[in-house]
Protein backbone atom coordinates (compact mmCIF):
# COMPACT_ATOMS: atom_id res chain seq x y z
CA UNK A 1 0.00 0.00 0.00
CA UNK A 2 2.90 2.26 0.51
CA UNK A 3 4.64 2.19 -2.50
CA UNK A 4 1.25 2.55 -4.24
CA UNK A 5 0.46 5.68 -2.36
CA UNK A 6 4.05 6.52 -3.46
CA UNK A 7 3.60 5.79 -7.04
CA UNK A 8 -0.18 8.12 -7.32
CA UNK A 9 2.35 10.84 -5.74
CA UNK A 10 4.83 10.63 -8.24
CA UNK A 11 2.94 10.47 -11.28
CA UNK A 12 0.76 13.70 -10.21
CA UNK A 13 4.34 15.28 -9.86
CA UNK A 14 5.11 13.61 -13.55
CA UNK A 15 1.88 14.36 -15.00
CA UNK A 16 0.20 17.48 -13.84
CA UNK A 17 -2.64 16.66 -15.97
CA UNK A 18 -3.40 13.34 -14.76
CA UNK A 19 -7.16 13.88 -13.41
CA UNK A 20 -8.04 15.46 -16.12
CA UNK A 21 -10.94 13.21 -17.23
CA UNK A 22 -10.92 14.29 -20.85
CA UNK A 23 -7.04 13.39 -21.36
CA UNK A 24 -7.21 10.65 -19.16
CA UNK A 25 -9.77 9.16 -21.50
CA UNK A 26 -7.84 9.41 -24.11
CA UNK A 27 -4.73 8.40 -23.21
CA UNK A 28 -6.54 4.97 -21.47
CA UNK A 29 -8.01 3.56 -25.09
CA UNK A 30 -6.57 1.14 -26.80
CA UNK A 31 -4.03 1.61 -30.10
CA UNK A 32 -5.99 1.89 -33.22
CA UNK A 33 -4.73 2.54 -36.45
CA UNK A 34 -1.10 2.81 -37.83
CA UNK A 35 1.80 3.78 -35.68
CA UNK A 36 1.84 7.14 -36.42
CA UNK A 37 -1.06 7.52 -34.89
CA UNK A 38 -0.72 6.13 -31.27
CA UNK A 39 3.54 6.68 -31.13
CA UNK A 40 3.12 9.44 -28.81
CA UNK A 41 0.99 7.82 -26.83
CA UNK A 42 3.20 4.79 -26.49
CA UNK A 43 6.31 6.70 -25.76
CA UNK A 44 4.12 8.74 -22.46
CA UNK A 45 3.15 4.94 -21.25
CA UNK A 46 6.92 3.29 -21.45
CA UNK A 47 8.73 6.68 -20.12
CA UNK A 48 6.12 6.32 -16.93
CA UNK A 49 6.71 3.07 -16.83
CA UNK A 50 10.28 3.43 -16.21
CA UNK A 51 10.31 6.96 -14.25
CA UNK A 52 8.20 4.80 -11.53
CA UNK A 53 10.43 1.92 -11.43
CA UNK A 54 13.37 3.76 -11.23
CA UNK A 55 11.82 5.80 -8.34
CA UNK A 56 10.94 2.46 -6.42
CA UNK A 57 14.41 1.14 -7.11
CA UNK A 58 13.18 -1.95 -8.92
CA UNK A 59 14.27 -3.43 -12.18
CA UNK A 60 11.87 -6.27 -12.02
CA UNK A 61 8.38 -5.30 -12.04
CA UNK A 62 5.28 -7.12 -12.45
CA UNK A 63 3.11 -6.50 -15.58
CA UNK A 64 0.08 -7.40 -13.77
CA UNK A 65 0.78 -4.94 -10.59
CA UNK A 66 1.65 -2.09 -13.33
CA UNK A 67 -1.85 -2.16 -15.26
CA UNK A 68 -3.60 -3.04 -12.24
CA UNK A 69 -1.77 -1.14 -8.94
CA UNK A 70 0.11 1.66 -10.59
CA UNK A 71 -1.99 3.20 -13.05
CA UNK A 72 -5.18 2.71 -11.74
CA UNK A 73 -7.35 5.36 -11.99
CA UNK A 74 -10.87 5.56 -10.31
CA UNK A 75 -11.05 1.36 -10.81
CA UNK A 76 -10.17 1.73 -14.33
CA UNK A 77 -6.67 0.73 -16.26
CA UNK A 78 -5.18 1.86 -19.48
CA UNK A 79 -6.54 -0.51 -21.74
CA UNK A 80 -3.22 0.41 -24.30
CA UNK A 81 -1.53 -0.76 -21.41
CA UNK A 82 -1.30 -4.62 -22.49
CA UNK A 83 0.47 -3.06 -26.12
CA UNK A 84 3.08 -1.06 -24.50
CA UNK A 85 4.06 -4.03 -22.75
CA UNK A 86 4.26 -6.37 -25.44
CA UNK A 87 5.88 -3.62 -27.92
CA UNK A 88 8.00 -3.32 -24.97
CA UNK A 89 9.33 -6.74 -24.89
CA UNK A 90 9.80 -6.81 -28.86
CA UNK A 91 11.97 -3.69 -29.03
CA UNK A 92 13.83 -5.69 -26.30
CA UNK A 93 13.22 -3.01 -23.22
CA UNK A 94 11.62 -5.51 -21.72
CA UNK A 95 12.89 -9.21 -21.02
CA UNK A 96 10.61 -12.06 -19.04
CA UNK A 97 12.66 -13.79 -16.04
CA UNK A 98 12.60 -16.99 -17.59
CA UNK A 99 14.33 -15.94 -20.27
CA UNK A 100 17.51 -14.69 -18.79
CA UNK A 101 20.70 -17.09 -19.49
CA UNK A 102 21.75 -18.80 -16.40
CA UNK A 103 25.41 -17.87 -15.97
CA UNK A 104 25.94 -20.90 -13.95
CA UNK A 105 25.32 -22.94 -17.04
CA UNK A 106 27.94 -24.37 -19.62
CA UNK A 107 28.84 -22.06 -22.82
CA UNK A 108 26.62 -24.22 -24.92
CA UNK A 109 23.86 -24.28 -22.90
CA UNK A 110 23.56 -20.33 -22.65
CA UNK A 111 23.94 -20.19 -26.57
CA UNK A 112 20.95 -22.21 -26.73
CA UNK A 113 19.31 -20.37 -24.45
CA UNK A 114 19.99 -17.11 -26.17
CA UNK A 115 18.86 -18.79 -29.75
CA UNK A 116 15.40 -19.73 -27.76
CA UNK A 117 14.79 -16.05 -26.48
CA UNK A 118 15.44 -14.90 -30.01
CA UNK A 119 12.76 -17.48 -31.66
CA UNK A 120 10.02 -17.17 -28.98
CA UNK A 121 10.59 -13.43 -28.78
CA UNK A 122 8.87 -12.52 -32.37
CA UNK A 123 5.53 -15.15 -31.24
CA UNK A 124 4.98 -13.62 -27.83
CA UNK A 125 1.83 -12.83 -27.16
CA UNK A 126 0.31 -10.62 -24.65
CA UNK A 127 -0.63 -13.07 -22.15
CA UNK A 128 2.74 -13.99 -21.61
CA UNK A 129 4.27 -10.92 -19.82
CA UNK A 130 1.34 -11.34 -16.98
CA UNK A 131 2.50 -14.65 -16.43
CA UNK A 132 5.83 -13.89 -14.74
CA UNK A 133 7.73 -10.82 -13.52
CA UNK A 134 9.28 -8.89 -16.06
CA UNK A 135 13.14 -7.33 -15.68
CA UNK A 136 13.64 -3.83 -17.33
CA UNK A 137 17.19 -3.58 -19.26
CA UNK A 138 17.62 -0.20 -19.28
CA UNK A 139 17.09 -0.21 -15.25
CA UNK A 140 19.34 -3.67 -15.16
CA UNK A 141 21.90 -1.89 -16.97
CA UNK A 142 22.24 1.06 -14.27
CA UNK A 143 21.89 -1.57 -11.45
CA UNK A 144 24.90 -3.05 -13.19
CA UNK A 145 26.70 -0.38 -12.94
CA UNK A 146 26.26 0.55 -9.59
CA UNK A 147 27.24 -2.75 -8.04
CA UNK A 148 30.92 -2.57 -10.58
CA UNK A 149 31.28 1.21 -9.16
CA UNK A 150 30.42 -0.17 -5.40
CA UNK A 151 32.91 -3.04 -4.91
CA UNK A 152 35.37 -0.57 -7.20
CA UNK A 153 35.30 1.87 -3.98
CA UNK A 154 36.69 -0.80 -1.39
CA UNK A 155 38.81 -2.94 -4.14
CA UNK A 156 41.76 -1.25 -5.74
CA UNK A 157 42.88 -3.85 -7.91
CA UNK A 158 41.76 -4.01 -11.60
CA UNK A 159 38.91 -7.36 -10.23
CA UNK A 160 37.71 -8.87 -7.51
CA UNK A 161 36.18 -11.88 -6.19
CA UNK A 162 33.37 -12.00 -3.83
CA UNK A 163 30.94 -14.78 -2.32
CA UNK A 164 27.57 -15.44 -4.07
CA UNK A 165 26.02 -14.75 -0.70
CA UNK A 166 27.56 -10.85 -0.77
CA UNK A 167 26.77 -10.60 -4.22
CA UNK A 168 23.20 -11.08 -3.14
CA UNK A 169 23.17 -8.82 -0.59
CA UNK A 170 24.63 -6.16 -2.94
CA UNK A 171 21.82 -6.83 -5.44
CA UNK A 172 19.29 -6.69 -3.31
CA UNK A 173 18.07 -10.47 -3.52
CA UNK A 174 18.57 -13.46 -5.19
CA UNK A 175 16.33 -12.97 -8.51
CA UNK A 176 18.30 -9.28 -9.15
CA UNK A 177 21.99 -10.97 -8.46
CA UNK A 178 21.38 -13.37 -10.86
CA UNK A 179 19.75 -11.19 -13.67
CA UNK A 180 22.34 -8.46 -12.89
CA UNK A 181 24.95 -11.52 -13.08
CA UNK A 182 23.64 -12.75 -16.16
CA UNK A 183 23.95 -8.99 -17.95
CA UNK A 184 27.26 -8.91 -16.80
CA UNK A 185 28.54 -12.68 -17.42
CA UNK A 186 27.31 -11.30 -20.99
CA UNK A 187 29.00 -8.23 -21.59
CA UNK A 188 31.94 -10.05 -20.50
CA UNK A 189 32.80 -7.90 -16.85
CA UNK A 190 32.02 -10.95 -14.90
CA UNK A 191 32.24 -15.00 -14.32
CA UNK A 192 30.54 -17.29 -12.19
CA UNK A 193 32.63 -19.54 -9.97
CA UNK A 194 32.53 -22.55 -7.23
CA UNK A 195 34.69 -24.44 -5.31
CA UNK A 196 33.74 -27.57 -3.05
CA UNK A 197 36.06 -28.07 -0.32
CA UNK A 198 33.29 -30.21 2.32
CA UNK A 199 31.04 -27.08 1.76
CA UNK A 200 30.03 -25.97 -1.78
CA UNK A 201 30.93 -22.59 -2.15
CA UNK A 202 29.88 -20.00 -4.78
CA UNK A 203 31.22 -16.79 -6.46
CA UNK A 204 31.53 -13.42 -8.65
CA UNK A 205 34.56 -12.62 -10.36
CA UNK A 206 33.90 -9.23 -11.22
CA UNK A 207 36.36 -7.02 -13.47
CA UNK A 208 36.61 -3.34 -11.98
CA UNK A 209 38.26 -2.00 -14.93
CA UNK A 210 37.58 -1.38 -18.91
CA UNK A 211 38.73 -5.04 -19.78
CA UNK A 212 36.54 -7.88 -19.74
CA UNK A 213 37.57 -10.50 -16.99
CA UNK A 214 40.13 -12.36 -17.01
CA UNK A 215 39.36 -16.58 -17.36
CA UNK A 216 38.93 -18.33 -13.83
CA UNK A 217 42.28 -20.06 -12.24
CA UNK A 218 43.13 -22.27 -9.21
CA UNK A 219 44.14 -18.49 -7.43
CA UNK A 220 40.28 -17.43 -7.88
CA UNK A 221 38.85 -20.04 -6.01
CA UNK A 222 41.38 -20.22 -3.38
CA UNK A 223 40.06 -16.60 -2.48
CA UNK A 224 36.87 -17.04 -2.74
CA UNK A 225 37.31 -19.79 -0.41
CA UNK A 226 39.28 -17.65 2.00
CA UNK A 227 36.42 -14.91 1.52
CA UNK A 228 34.16 -17.30 2.63
CA UNK A 229 35.94 -18.26 5.40
CA UNK A 230 36.36 -14.61 6.86
CA UNK A 231 32.59 -13.94 6.28
CA UNK A 232 31.95 -17.43 8.20
CA UNK A 233 33.75 -16.07 11.22
CA UNK A 234 32.51 -12.88 11.08
CA UNK A 235 29.20 -14.25 11.44
CA UNK A 236 30.43 -16.30 14.17
CA UNK A 237 31.92 -13.67 15.77
CA UNK A 238 28.48 -11.98 15.91
CA UNK A 239 26.93 -14.89 17.23
CA UNK A 240 29.27 -15.07 20.12
CA UNK A 241 29.23 -11.45 21.28
CA UNK A 242 25.31 -11.61 20.97
CA UNK A 243 25.73 -14.97 23.54
CA UNK A 244 28.55 -13.38 25.80
CA UNK A 245 25.79 -10.42 26.10
CA UNK A 246 23.05 -12.51 26.84
CA UNK A 247 25.02 -14.26 29.73
CA UNK A 248 25.99 -11.02 31.53
CA UNK A 249 22.46 -9.75 31.66
CA UNK A 250 21.61 -13.62 32.85
CA UNK A 251 24.47 -13.31 35.15
CA UNK A 252 24.04 -10.46 36.75
CA UNK A 253 20.11 -10.93 37.09
CA UNK A 254 20.80 -14.32 38.91
CA UNK A 255 23.17 -12.15 41.41
CA UNK A 256 20.48 -9.71 42.08
CA UNK A 257 17.74 -12.38 43.09
CA UNK A 258 20.58 -14.04 45.02
CA UNK A 259 21.18 -17.16 43.23
CA UNK A 260 24.43 -17.86 43.27
CA UNK A 261 24.91 -21.21 41.92
CA UNK A 262 22.39 -19.55 38.56
CA UNK A 263 24.78 -16.34 38.23
CA UNK A 264 28.27 -19.08 38.17
CA UNK A 265 26.67 -21.10 35.24
CA UNK A 266 26.25 -18.56 33.66
CA UNK A 267 29.20 -16.69 34.95
CA UNK A 268 31.22 -19.93 33.08
CA UNK A 269 29.29 -19.77 29.67
CA UNK A 270 30.16 -16.15 29.59
CA UNK A 271 33.86 -16.97 29.98
CA UNK A 272 33.47 -19.52 27.00
CA UNK A 273 32.04 -17.38 24.68
CA UNK A 274 34.48 -14.93 25.34
CA UNK A 275 37.68 -17.53 24.84
CA UNK A 276 35.47 -18.73 21.73
CA UNK A 277 35.34 -15.53 20.41
CA UNK A 278 38.65 -14.44 20.78
CA UNK A 279 40.14 -17.76 19.07
CA UNK A 280 37.73 -17.14 15.94
CA UNK A 281 39.51 -13.40 16.10
CA UNK A 282 42.72 -14.93 16.01
CA UNK A 283 42.20 -17.08 13.10
CA UNK A 284 40.37 -14.27 11.00
CA UNK A 285 43.31 -11.99 11.42
CA UNK A 286 45.35 -15.00 9.93
CA UNK A 287 43.22 -15.33 6.71
CA UNK A 288 42.83 -11.74 6.35
CA UNK A 289 46.81 -11.14 6.12
CA UNK A 290 46.66 -14.09 3.86
CA UNK A 291 44.61 -12.19 1.31
CA UNK A 292 46.98 -9.34 2.05
CA UNK A 293 49.75 -10.77 1.16
CA UNK A 294 47.79 -12.52 -1.75
CA UNK A 295 46.27 -8.65 -2.88
CA UNK A 296 49.70 -7.35 -2.71
CA UNK A 297 51.83 -10.29 -4.84
CA UNK A 298 49.19 -9.06 -7.24
CA UNK A 299 49.60 -5.96 -7.20
CA UNK A 300 54.04 -6.35 -7.61
CA UNK A 301 53.00 -8.62 -10.17
CA UNK A 302 51.20 -5.97 -11.61
CA UNK A 303 54.01 -3.67 -11.73
CA UNK A 304 56.64 -6.11 -12.31
CA UNK A 305 54.91 -7.29 -16.11
CA UNK A 306 54.79 -3.26 -16.85
CA UNK A 307 58.44 -2.72 -15.94
CA UNK A 308 58.83 -6.00 -18.82
CA UNK A 309 56.97 -4.07 -20.91
CA UNK A 310 58.85 -1.04 -20.61
CA UNK A 311 62.00 -2.97 -21.29
CA UNK A 312 60.90 -4.50 -23.83
CA UNK A 313 59.54 -1.83 -25.75
CA UNK A 314 63.23 0.35 -25.25
CA UNK A 315 64.75 -2.58 -26.32
CA UNK A 316 63.03 -2.89 -30.03
CA UNK A 317 63.44 0.76 -30.28
CA UNK A 318 67.08 0.98 -28.74
CA UNK A 319 66.85 3.08 -26.49
CA UNK A 320 69.02 3.68 -23.66
CA UNK A 321 67.75 4.02 -19.60
CA UNK A 322 70.49 7.28 -19.91
CA UNK A 323 68.18 8.75 -22.78
CA UNK A 324 64.96 7.83 -21.00
CA UNK A 325 66.30 9.46 -17.60
CA UNK A 326 67.64 12.70 -20.10
CA UNK A 327 64.18 13.01 -21.64
CA UNK A 328 62.53 12.71 -17.90
CA UNK A 329 64.72 15.71 -16.98
CA UNK A 330 63.81 17.98 -19.74
CA UNK A 331 60.37 17.19 -19.47
CA UNK A 332 60.50 18.14 -15.34
CA UNK A 333 62.49 21.75 -16.90
CA UNK A 334 60.05 22.54 -19.03
CA UNK A 335 57.30 21.54 -16.78
CA UNK A 336 58.56 23.93 -14.14
CA UNK A 337 59.30 26.50 -16.89
CA UNK A 338 55.26 26.28 -17.28
CA UNK A 339 54.77 27.02 -13.79
CA UNK A 340 56.58 30.03 -13.52
CA UNK A 341 54.65 31.06 -16.76
CA UNK A 342 51.34 30.35 -15.62
CA UNK A 343 52.32 32.39 -12.32
CA UNK A 344 53.71 35.54 -14.12
CA UNK A 345 50.09 35.58 -16.38
CA UNK A 346 48.31 35.17 -13.16
CA UNK A 347 50.39 38.27 -11.43
CA UNK A 348 50.07 40.54 -14.47
CA UNK A 349 47.25 42.96 -13.80
CA UNK A 350 43.99 42.70 -16.07
CA UNK A 351 43.41 45.59 -18.60
CA UNK A 352 39.80 44.60 -19.15
CA UNK A 353 37.92 47.36 -17.87
CA UNK A 354 40.07 49.89 -19.94
CA UNK A 355 38.50 51.59 -22.79
CA UNK A 356 39.86 52.59 -26.14
CA UNK A 357 38.55 56.09 -25.35
CA UNK A 358 41.00 56.12 -22.34
CA UNK A 359 43.95 54.72 -24.72
CA UNK A 360 43.66 57.56 -27.05
CA UNK A 361 43.38 59.84 -24.00
CA UNK A 362 46.53 59.18 -22.41
CA UNK A 363 48.18 58.76 -25.72
CA UNK A 364 47.36 62.25 -26.83
CA UNK A 365 48.71 63.29 -23.98
CA UNK A 366 51.96 61.76 -24.24
CA UNK A 367 52.10 63.71 -27.73
CA UNK A 368 51.55 66.31 -25.82
CA UNK A 369 54.45 65.88 -23.60
CA UNK A 370 56.82 64.98 -26.42
CA UNK A 371 55.90 68.14 -28.33
CA UNK A 372 56.50 70.50 -25.22
CA UNK A 373 59.95 68.97 -25.08
CA UNK A 374 60.71 70.41 -28.73
CA UNK A 375 60.54 66.69 -30.05
CA UNK A 376 58.25 67.55 -33.31
CA UNK A 377 57.27 65.30 -35.95
CA UNK A 378 58.96 66.01 -39.51
CA UNK A 379 57.50 68.65 -41.76
CA UNK A 380 55.33 67.15 -44.55
CA UNK A 381 57.06 66.20 -47.88
CA UNK A 382 55.45 66.62 -51.35
CA UNK A 383 53.49 63.10 -52.27
CA UNK A 384 53.97 62.00 -48.55
CA UNK A 385 50.10 61.29 -47.10
CA UNK A 386 49.40 62.24 -43.83
CA UNK A 387 48.45 59.70 -40.95
CA UNK A 388 45.73 60.31 -38.00
CA UNK A 389 46.96 59.44 -34.35
CA UNK A 390 44.18 57.12 -33.76
CA UNK A 391 45.82 55.06 -36.85
CA UNK A 392 48.96 55.16 -35.18
CA UNK A 393 47.87 53.02 -32.63
CA UNK A 394 45.46 51.03 -34.56
CA UNK A 395 47.35 48.09 -33.90
CA UNK A 396 48.72 48.92 -30.34
CA UNK A 397 44.66 49.06 -28.83
CA UNK A 398 43.74 45.24 -30.72
CA UNK A 399 44.93 43.95 -27.13
CA UNK A 400 45.72 45.57 -23.76
CA UNK A 401 49.21 43.37 -23.54
CA UNK A 402 50.58 44.64 -26.81
CA UNK A 403 49.72 48.57 -25.30
CA UNK A 404 52.26 48.69 -22.76
CA UNK A 405 54.85 47.75 -25.46
CA UNK A 406 53.75 49.89 -27.92
CA UNK A 407 53.98 53.14 -25.34
CA UNK A 408 57.47 51.93 -23.88
CA UNK A 409 59.14 51.68 -27.38
CA UNK A 410 57.39 55.07 -28.71
CA UNK A 411 60.49 56.73 -30.94
CA UNK A 412 60.40 59.41 -33.67
CA UNK A 413 61.24 57.40 -36.86
CA UNK A 414 62.34 59.44 -39.91
CA UNK A 415 60.57 60.99 -42.17
CA UNK A 416 60.89 58.80 -44.85
CA UNK A 417 59.62 55.89 -42.35
CA UNK A 418 56.71 57.76 -40.21
CA UNK A 419 54.11 59.80 -41.94
CA UNK A 420 53.39 63.47 -40.19
CA UNK A 421 50.36 63.65 -37.78
CA UNK A 422 47.38 65.60 -38.95
CA UNK A 423 44.21 67.33 -37.07
CA UNK A 424 45.28 65.17 -33.74
CA UNK A 425 48.56 67.20 -33.25
CA UNK A 426 48.59 70.33 -31.11
CA UNK A 427 47.73 73.53 -33.84
CA UNK A 428 51.00 75.18 -32.16
CA UNK A 429 53.09 72.00 -34.10
CA UNK A 430 50.87 73.16 -37.33
CA UNK A 431 52.04 76.82 -37.38
CA UNK A 432 55.75 76.00 -36.69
Amino acid sequence: MESNSSVKELIRKQVPDWDDETIATARFKAFNGQRSDWESKYQFWRDLILKTSRHLGLFIISASQVKNEWFNRGGLSPLCLDDVLLLMYSEGDIVLSKDVVDPTSGRISQLFQKMRNLMVRSTAKPELLFEEPVILTSLLKDKAAEIVDLLNESNWTSSCVVTMKKFQSLCGGPNEASAILSHLSGSGKAQYLSVNRKEFVEGVKISLSSMPVSSISSLDTDILHLIWTTEKLEEQIGVLDRRYETSRKLALAALNSGSKKVALRHARELKLASESREKCCTFLNRVEEILNVIANAESTKKVSEAIQIGAQAMKENRITVEEVEHCLEEFEEYADSQKQVEKALESTPSYVGIEDEDIEEEFRKLQLELGSEDLQPPIQQDGVNRMSGKENVAESTESADSLSGALLNLKLQDASEKKPVNQDVDPRLEAA
